[in-house]
Order: C-alpha cells, then sequence, then structure tokens
C-alpha cells in the first residue's frame, strides 16, 4: 500500500504509455479483413474474431490419415529487408520456409498460422507482410487461418520486426514418402531456386558489410538488378509443381527442401544409411549471385554446398521412368527440372562431383 503522506504521483499511465498501442493491430486486421479471408474455404469454421482457428477434416477416402506439421522463420533475412526497406517478399519467405518442408512427405497443406513480432506497429509494414502471407497461401491452396501480431517494446527496438509461421498439412499414412522406398540407380533432379532463398544470411550479411557492398548498386551480371533486389527475391514455392507429380502418379522416393545445411544436410536426409547421393555438379547452371559470393568471401567450394542452395531449392528422387514423366509435367507447367545426380551404394552420404 502506498504512504498515507507521500504526495500521489499525477502521472496517469497506460498500455500505450508503455509503448503498446492495441488499437493499431487491430485496424491492421480489420483493414485485411478480406484478404486474409479470401484464403477460406468452406472447411473453415471460425472467424477473425475467434479466439482459435477452426478447420473441419474431409477425411472422405483417407483410411489412415496423418497430421504434418512444420513451423520456420524467415532467419536474418529479415535484416536485410530492413536494412534495403522491402518487406514485399517477407511473407512468402515465411509461407515458403514451412509448406515446402510439409510437402516433401508428400502432404498437401491444409491451413497457415503467421506470428509477426516488432517493437513498434507500423500498420504499412505489417500489411505489407500479411498481404504476401495470403497470396503465398491462397498459391499454394492454403488457408490463411489465424496468426499473431505482437508489439513488444524493450525486446525489439522500434523498427525491428521478425516474422515466423506455422503450418499444418495432411497425408494418408500409406502414401507418405520417406528413404524406404529409395533404390540404387534412382535418379536425383533439380528443381531451381529463385535465388538465395531463405538461408545463409548471416554469412551473406557479414560479407556485405566487410565488403562495405552497397545494396542498391546495379550488376551487368545480375540482368541490371540491384544487389538488393537479388538477395531479396522471394523463397521458391513448390507446391504446385510436387502436387502435379503427386496427382500423376509420378514414382518419388524422396523429396528434400534445400534449407539451410545446403545438399550436404538436407539430400542425405532423404537416402537410407547404405546408399550414397552422387551429385554431378555441372549438370545445372549454379547461378551468378553464388559465385559472386563465393569470390568476395573466398569461399570454400564444399561450405558453399553446406550453406546455400546453389541454385536448386527442391530436389526429388525418381526411379529413371519416373523422371521421364516428372520433366514432362515441369514442361507443362514451364518450370525446369534437372537430372543431377544418382543413387548408388555408400554410407548415407552426399558426394558432389566436379564433371
Amino acid at each position: 500500500m502506498p504512504e498515507k503522506n507521500k504526495k500521489k504521483d499525477s502521472k496517469k499511465y497506460s498500455y500505450e504509455l508503455s509503448g503498446v498501442n492495441i488499437g493499431k493491430a487491430s485496424n491492421v486486421l480489420s483493414q485485411l479483413k478480406k484478404t486474409i479471408t479470401s484464403t477460406f474455404s468452406g472447411k473453415v469454421l471460425s472467424d477473425l474474431s475467434s479466439f482459435s482457428g477452426l478447420f473441419q477434416l474431409d477425411l472422405k477416402g483417407c483410411r489412415n490419415p496423418v497430421l504434418v506439421s512444420s513451423t520456420d522463420g524467415v532467419g536474418t533475412k529479415i535484416l536485410l529487408a530492413k536494412k534495403a526497406n522491402c518487406y514485399r517478399y517477407i511473407g512468402q519467405d515465411a509461407v515458403a520456409m514451412c509448406i515446402n518442408d510439409i510437402i516433401c512427405c508428400g502432404a498437401k497443406p491444409l491451413f497457415f498460422l503467421d506470428y509477426i513480432a516488432c517493437g513498434k506497429v507500423n500498420e504499412e509494414k505489417i500489411k505489407t507482410i500479411i498481404k504476401s502471407i495470403a497470396r503465398s497461401c491462397s498459391y499454394c491452396n492454403t488457408v490463411l487461418i489465424g496468426g499473431e501480431t505482437a508489439e513488444m517494446p524493450d525486446m525489439y527496438r522500434k523498427d525491428d520486426i521478425d516474422v515466423a509461421g506455422f503450418a499444418v498439412g495432411i497425408i494418408e499414412k500409406s502414401a507418405i514418402i520417406n528413404s524406404s522406398l529409395v533404390n540404387e540407380g534412382d535418379i536425383i533432379a533439380g528443381i531451381p531456386s529463385s535465388g538465395v532463398h531463405s538461408n545463409g544470411f548471416s554469412l551473406v550479411r557479414k560479407i556485405i558489410k566487410d565488403k562495405k557492398l552497397d545494396l542498391q548498386k546495379k550488376y551487368d551480371w545480375a540482368g541490371g538488378k540491384s544487389l538488393g533486389d537479388l538477395l531479396l527475391t522471394p523463397t521458391k514455392l513448390y507446391f504446385k509443381i510436387i502436387d502435379r507429380m503427386i496427382k500423376n502418379k509420378v514414382e518419388i522416393h524422396g523429396i528434400s527442401h534445400i534449407t539451410g545445411g545446403g545438399f550436404y544436410e538436407n539430400i542425405n536426409r532423404i537416402i537410407p544409411g547404405n546408399m550414397n547421393a552422387s551429385i554431378s555438379k555441372g549438370s545445372w547452371k549454379i547461378p551468378a549471385i553464388f559465385k559472386f559470393l563465393q569470390d568476395l568471401g573466398n569461399i570454400d567450394r564444399d561450405e558453399m554446398f553446406r550453406v546455400f542452395n546453389m541454385g536448386i531449392g527442391m530436389v526429388i528422387i525418381t526411379s529413371p521412368g519416373g523422371f521421364d514423366k516428372a520433366r514432362n509435367i515441369a514442361g507443362e507447367l514451364r518450370e525446369d527440372i534437372y537430372n543431377i545426380g544418382t543413387v548408388t551404394r555408400g554410407n548415407g552420404k552426399v558426394i558432389i562431383e566436379e564433371s
């Protein structure tokens, strides 16, 4: 209890005085209601005022349904977006990092939730990010069923922001793609990335800082694009091409999303312990941005393949006949796909050979 004789402080305290403006976050949500609900289907039983997202499962034709989940963020790429003041595609990065993982077992994504944390709500910035999330969810036939925007002064600086996501999908148990399906002689196929995607940016930012690179500078090798635009190219969404392959019964034995850990720490996750993934380095064109970073940072070849996707964002292991079918489907979608290697006898390693 306050002391009786102590003079009462006339200063009035409020949540807003502490740095949290509830009205701003609510205003963002109300302005984006149409954008968010445009991703909804008849299976959504909740609305934006609900405490939780309700999704009715359609289990028709599903004897042993398995739910599949993934959560991820965009890492320190967000700091580059902050430096360039460009948040247009960061939402797609968050969606791609989750949904690209879910489809690796053959699952169909159902819904996505976002989490945005900041020091101070900037309505335009947050609207830009959520619009990007909604567009990406629509592209992947996924419901943006909910999310959270947390204003946390002192935890973050005024202009700081972080973005993460969580996705849930579904698959029939007997249809799960796993390493037991992989055979010696299978083809390792690579679907190109759109660029650096959302991994390796701590190293990228270190090079930018130490070499005093200008994000606005345009390079001939980049087709006249600025370095900032090139690095902030959004992570590619692989839902449509993988979904088409599964629906057309391509004989897929493994799918790997090339994220943190590059080739070495991702492709090895989809091969048995008694086999190797033998990759032929010259079987696809490595985008110039990777050579640019490698030369500037004097980075070893193996380190490049351990950190970056090197131009291949998704790897598929198929039977030889399956690859021909996959290539035809890629062509229908105007996508490239390359035969980048073979599964051989070994001890669970990824071996990258010069060709």
